[in-house]
């Protein structure tokens, strides 16, 4: 059954849509081509059949700092292989930076410890300082720069200085265990690493001193260590070989013009980490210019990010949401940072701050959401949210409920979002859409310049509403250079090629809709398949997560008398125990909503959901662990001891 509406939640006036920065888009790629964009169908259309023309659009309207070269696109569509922008040269960092006057560029929230605000002129020097001091190190083109931070001004100044020097960024949540930053550092070699000497988290502080010492000491390529100050650690450098304090290592330089170094659009900017649920993490090396160039379309046109904008996302900077975070420097925005818990101290922390600080733009998690529900919030009764006028959610599939709860129980008349894309590729495949309606449900449309489709099994075309694989069928400019020691790219060909030979398969179970949007099921390689019939997990956790007294849930498929079954997992409110008269709501629920196809053999009540230090949470591990078989990577997860709740069930051996 679809429980989608044919009535849309909300849609733009036409006076809000002539003030977007997509309908001016629209207008100056007509007079560019001599075409009328009437619609953003028309738009997305032409951003795939004339890549040249609308890539090069892009550099010019986000004014890109560099030299664009002659050429837009070599390689044609050759997936991996194209190249955008062969000839170009820039710098990722100068583009950020192009502000420097008394307004606020950075306003930092660490829980209820710590407050700051940086203006563009103080983040400037504050990174022109550090960059001098980087290349006094011998930092420059090519060399990596580890960060173990936590989501504050000084993570974003040390990306920025690396950047501004040509050498690659890559960073750690501080929360991560010493064998997580070294499954991933342990890898690319840092020749410098920035380390916050403790984080907050839900009222609490956490010395990161002993675990510091043990990552600098496992890694060889280390020449430097910069201790960060947050919470006031007075832990001892002595045993920290090359290690200073960073006020004692910026203390020599004077603020001054950086020397940003130009370089080729390809040249290594990011390099981020798969989950690493399942082994160790691949190393994902991104270029400068496609990152730059995605979030710019992303931003700007998707999200309608002007300059002036306040811009939160609720993130570690172990999540790439950070780094899609940090470009909104290019639009001329303020970056409203926040570490530690959402709920710390109370569960209207950060609507708190979208008050305080006149957010203008509200990322976070469709889990955030289902938490802010579950918890009885209602932030439209309790605070004013004047300023804020577009919501993203991410991370997962955002429920059908969740949609009606925002309009519901957050902010009316707000442009709502939720997208979905990866750490493979700096950004987003599907997104909103700021001059269309938002549906129940759904995605609004495809990415600009991004072929996304759906296909069947053979590789055929689905239809609309038919459920398949998430694939992009043309190349794009933030596809990764490749994965950190990977000789012939073979396994980055195995990542994303191998199922359908030049296309991109994302490993995303998904439908197309008939408004032109998209449905995100869950991920592939979890989705369900009993007698031979596929079931994405979202649609269960959908119907389960409406039962009041479920908090969370997570399914699997057990491998069952030469099939699978379907086994469900709930974590419930305090005080309450599963019963059968419990199990028959939780089953009629999924039996009327969904199939009978979707009703679980087994329901089993624990104590926690494991999930990954980005929230979400990990079928695979729980699968691996409930038939037996080591979880290679327990590093991964925020929350390993989760996993014991799973192991030798007596509820799943009958």
């Amino acid at each position: 059954m679809d429980a989608r509406q044919d009535a849309a939640l909300w849609e733009p006036t036409p006076e809000r849509i002539a003030a977007t920065n997509l309908r001016r888009f629209m207008d100056e790629a007509g007079r560019r081509t001599g075409r009328r964009f009437d619609d953003f169908a028309n738009l997305h259309r032409w951003s795939i059949e004339d890549r040249e023309g609308f890539w090069r659009l892009i550099w010019d309207w986000g004014r890109v700092i560099g030299e664009p070269g002659a050429s837009v696109l070599d390689a044609g569509d050759r997936m991996p292989g194209a190249r955008f922008f062969p000839a170009a040269r820039l710098n990722y960092a100068e583009n950020l930076l192009r502000k420097r006057d008394s307004s606020d560029a950075l306003v930092f929230r660490g829980e209820d410890k710590v407050r700051r605000h940086l203006s563009w002129t103080e983040l400037y020097d504050q990174v022109s300082r550090l960059a001098q001091a980087m290349k006094a190190d011998g930092i420059g083109p090519g060399d990596r720069v580890g960060g173990i931070v936590a989501n504050m001004p000084e993570a974003i100044v040390g990306m920025l200085a690396a950047a501004s020097l040509g050498a690659a960024w890559s960073s750690c949540s501080p929360d991560f265990g010493v064998k997580g930053v070294l499954d991933r550092f342990g890898q690319i070699e840092p020749k410098l690493m920035l380390a916050v000497d403790g984080y907050f988290y839900n009222g609490k502080s956490f010395d990161n001193s002993d675990k510091t010492r043990e990552i600098a000491a496992m890694l060889p390529s280390l020449k430097r260590t910069i201790i960060v100050p947050y919470i006031g650690s007075a832990a001892s450098l002595d045993a920290l070989p090359n290690a200073k304090a960073y006020a004692d290592y910026v203390a020599p330089y004077a603020p001054r013009d950086i020397d940003f170094v130009r370089l080729p659009f390809n040249h290594p900017l990011y390099i981020m980490y798969s989950s690493g649920t399942t082994g160790v993490p691949k190393c994902i090396v991104h270029g400068a210019g496609g990152s730059l160039l995605k979030h710019i379309v992303e931003q700007q046109l998707h999200c309608d990010l002007k300059d002036g904008d306040r811009l939160f996302y609720f993130t570690t900077c172990g999540w790439m949401m950070w780094n899609w975070l940090a470009t909104g420097l290019a639009a001329g925005a303020t970056l409203l940072l926040y570490d530690g818990s959402p709920f710390h101290p109370s569960g209207n922390a950060l609507f708190d701050y979208a008050d305080d600080e006149r957010m203008t733009h509200f990322g976070t998690s469709a889990k955030y959401i289902d938490s802010v529900l579950k918890a009885g919030l209602e932030p439209i009764k309790t605070h004013k949210l004047s300023t804020v006028r577009y919501l993203s959610s991410t991370g997962s599939p955002l429920s059908p409920e969740g949609f009606d709860f925002v309009y519901r129980g957050i902010k009316r008349d707000l442009f709502m979002a939720s997208i979905s894309g990866g750490t493979d590729i700096m950004g987003c495949f599907v997104m909103g859409n700021p001059i269309g309606p938002v549906w129940r449900g759904e995605i609004a449309a495809p990415v600009l310049g991004m072929g996304v489709d759906v296909l069947r099994d053979d590789g055929s075309r689905a239809a609309d509403d038919e459920k398949g694989e998430l694939v992009c069928t043309r190349a794009f400019p933030s596809m990764p250079l490749g994965f950190w020691n990977d000789p012939g790219d073979a396994k980055y060909h195995a990542a994303y090629f191998e199922r359908f030979p030049n296309i991109w398969c994302h490993g995303d179970y998904a439908a197309r809709t008939r408004h032109g949007g998209f449905v995100i099921y869950g991920r592939s390689d979890a989705v369900l398949n009993p007698g031979g019939v596929r079931i994405g997990t979202a649609e269960i956790y959908r119907q389960v997560e409406q039962i009041p007294e479920v908090l969370e849930s997570l399914v699997i498929a057990q491998e069952w008398q030469n099939d699978v079954r379907i086994v469900l997992f709930v974590k419930l409110r305090e005080g309450v125990t599963l019963d059968e008269t419990l199990i028959q709501r939780i089953n009629r629920q999924i039996r009327a909503n969904a199939s009978p196809r979707h009703v679980p053999a087994r329901i089993v009540q624990v104590a926690d959901i494991p999930r990954t230090k980005s929230g979400k949470i990990v079928e695979l591990a729980v699968r691996e662990v409930v038939h037996g078989r080591p979880v290679k990577n327990l590093e991964a997860l925020a929350n390993p001891e989760a996993l014991a709740h799973f192991r030798d069930r007596s509820e799943l051996r009958s």
